[in-house]
């Protein structure tokens, strides 16, 4: 069992910052990826950022250099660091944790992120 925590979602005005955290606790399984997806309504999930335990990250292009995606293994946590959100960015933020050999694995229960004036 793997159970994935996350916090750090809220409102903030075009142009503000926020840092979401996800901390995984269970049976981890090693090699593995942590990322971020996200899910505006109406519109499919998708992936914003990832990062393997062995540090590759991929970035979804819309991230455009404003968006920092890092871990720390001995906390099993993982962060994204978002600046100059925009209103596109609302969106619901999954952590997900997965095999490097596998696609799907574990979800967060998202958290809300809402960007306006």
């Amino acid at each position: 069992q793997v159970q994935l925590v996350e916090s750090g979602g809220g409102l903030v005005q075009p142009g503000g910052s926020l840092r979401l955290s996800c901390a995984a606790s269970g049976n981890i399984f090693s090699p593995n990826a942590m990322g971020w997806y996200r899910q505006a309504p109406g519109k499919e999930r998708e992936l914003v950022a990832a990062i393997s335990s062995g540090g590759r990250i991929n970035y979804a292009d819309f991230v455009k250099g404003r968006f920092t995606v890092s871990r720390d293994n001995a906390k099993n946590t993982v962060y994204l660091h978002m600046n100059s959100l925009q209103p596109e960015d609302t969106a619901v933020y999954y952590c997900n944790l997965k095999s490097t050999f596998s696609t799907g694995g574990y979800w967060g229960q998202g958290t809300q992120v809402t960007v306006s004036s």
